[in-house]
């Protein structure tokens, strides 16, 4: 008993060296939190490797088609205080785009679809934030595709805050859900049999800048 006894007692000397070291509370934990009041304010940058959108269409109306589109970049700046006057911008490389068919690849980035050789990237920034709920949001902002400017929609959700176990960087995780109709961009390929309306659904991890 007296080694888990000693343990406890070591645990309790920390804790109590580590608020005498920062008696104002101010630190951010080193626990991943899940209350956003809590998340550190200021800028980020988007982790390339977990950050992307997985994208579905009606296909001919026999099932639903599903793809992703990966190795997204971007900047958020972050006021929990305020979350309104929190700022938002990504770009999404679209011709990286991962179907599981390399024929399915390449039809996508022709002139039909993303016509990737006229527009490599797809762009969004946001022009405002509207919490919905204390975990929630609506970020509206301009989505640039194949040179078409349209506003676009997003419902996201923060998950969590804190020191990432592999990297050991704070990082602010969300998920987000929107729609676009893609005719309005002027991808009309095989409309109407296969799907205007193209859900998407993304995730990213955001860095805290050095």
């Amino acid at each position: 008993m007296r080694a888990p006894l000693l343990a406890v007692l070591g645990l309790l000397c920390l804790d109590a060296a580590r608020a005498a070291d920062d008696p104002a509370g101010t630190r951010v934990p080193v626990a991943p939190s899940a209350d956003p009041t809590q998340v550190r304010p200021g800028a980020y940058v988007l982790d390339p490797d977990h950050g992307k959108i997985t994208w579905s269409v009606s296909h001919l109306g026999y099932s639903t088609y599903y793809g992703q589109l990966t190795g997204l970049t971007g900047t958020l700046v972050l006021d929990p205080k305020a979350p309104e006057k929190s700022r938002l911008d990504v770009s999404v490389p679209l011709g990286g785009v991962i179907t599981g068919s390399a024929r399915l690849n390449e039809h996508l980035a022709a002139p039909d679809f993303f016509d990737t050789a006229k527009f490599p990237n797809a762009t969004f920034t946001a022009t405002a934030v509207e919490p919905t709920s204390p975990t929630t949001a609506r970020i509206t902002g301009d989505l640039n595709l194949r040179g078409a400017v349209r506003p676009l929609a997003i419902d996201a959700t923060f998950n969590q805050a804190g020191i990432h176990p592999v990297d050991q960087r704070y990082t602010v995780g969300f998920d987000g859900r929107a729609v676009i109709k893609r005719s309005e961009f002027g991808i009309n390929a095989y409309l109407p049999h296969l799907g205007d309306e193209v859900t998407l659904r993304i995730e990213g991890e955001f860095k805290a800048a050095p």
